[in-house]
């Protein structure tokens, strides 16, 4: 599943968040969107969804562009992954991961064998399907995230977007949200990944995509354009690598 988005440009009101951003994602790799605060990182998550549809330029999944698809047939090539939800109602794990499957059904239709097989394999590729019968309300914070994930697979499309799904996970839940995460990226997924940790990026992703003031950045392999220069841009920081270039070390805020 492939997405290209070319000069990208898109405005509240006279405001402009986005101005001429292009890039395109591989298939089966992990993208790390990078950028500060109002850097316009969720604008284009909004974009590539269809939820702001008045930009200028173009967003082309799967050889389709995203403002000619209506939003059953975006769900058959877009899964999207947001941070932690909490639902309204109590739902067991199996009917979290149960929703990914509703746009495959008809409006009257309920989920059946093929649908429940499919979400228990989903649990099942992510290590959680002793979960299944689980009260979502109740589990961790990274169980819940891995529901989530799980839910985003059996959509059964290629190319899943995720807002920083480790923003309110402790460190060791982190590890094993961007360990799952990257392990479906060598299974094949494409993944675009916004985090506001630079060391997620360096650690876990195999290239990196940079937003700064709605402008782009940076675009390419995470060893190659993610650098103190790149930090400096993005974040106002001052930060060296280690010596083995695998860690990065925060020197100064400016």
């Amino acid at each position: 599943m492939s997405l290209t988005v070319s000069n990208l440009s898109f405005s509240y009101g006279t405001a402009p968040v986005l101005q001429n951003v292009s890039f395109s994602l591989g298939e089966g790799q992990l993208y790390a969107l990078l950028g500060a605060n109002g850097a316009g990182k969720t604008t284009l998550f909004r974009c590539i969804l269809g939820l702001n549809e008045k930009y200028e330029g173009s967003i082309i999944v799967d050889g389709s562009e995203v403002r000619s698809l209506t939003p059953r047939q975006l769900s058959h090539r877009i899964a999207y992954i947001p941070q932690i939800h909490y639902p309204a109602f109590q739902y067991s794990v199996l009917e979290m991961v149960l929703m990914g499957t509703t746009h495959r059904l008809s409006a009257v239709a309920s989920p059946g064998k093929w649908e429940n097989n499919d979400a228990l394999q989903a649990l099942q590729t992510l290590g959680i399907e002793h979960l299944a019968h689980r009260d979502y309300g109740k589990l961790s914070g990274g169980e819940q995230q891995m529901v989530l994930i799980a839910r985003a697979l059996v959509q059964q499309t290629k190319l899943l977007l995720m807002d920083e799904p480790t923003a309110s996970l402790d460190y060791g839940n982190q590890l094993r949200v961007l360990y799952a995460v990257r392990r479906l990226a060598r299974d094949g997924y494409t993944i675009l990944l916004s985090t506001h940790n630079p060391q997620h990026a360096l650690s876990y992703a195999d290239r990196v995509i940079a937003l700064a003031g709605g402008t782009l950045a940076a675009d390419g392999p995470t060893q190659e354009v993610l650098s103190p220069a790149l930090l400096k841009t993005l974040y106002g920081v001052e930060a060296v690598f280690s010596s083995d270039g695998r860690y990065i070390l925060p020197q100064e805020v400016l």
